[in-house]
């Protein structure tokens, strides 16, 4: 039996996932551009890129948050199939 899911519907969480995804990216981005000064013997990044390195941590929260959203929606999912009266009595 098939899945009845559609690979193109967002399942609850998918969208925070994203947006912590794209998130940690920009962190990532920010982080490399303040280290490299360091390596290259330049002068450092003012203040607010230090600031900005800060989101990889954020974006990594707001992806496990939508992570433990999905996981949560899983699970209310599968008790609702699993309860008595989802299911209905096979008539004779």
């Amino acid at each position: 039996m098939r899945d009845k899911t559609q690979t193109n519907s967002a399942a609850p969480g998918d969208r925070l996932i994203r947006a912590g995804a794209i998130v940690f990216f920009i962190g990532t981005v920010a982080t490399l551009v303040t280290v490299a000064p360091l390596f290259l013997g330049t002068t450092p990044f003012p203040t607010y890129m230090f600031v900005l390195s800060m989101l990889m941590g954020v974006g990594f929260l707001i992806a496990g948050a939508g992570v433990f959203q999905s996981i949560t929606a899983g699970r209310r999912q599968a008790r609702a199939a699993s309860s008595p009266s989802a299911s209905p009595s096979p008539s004779r």
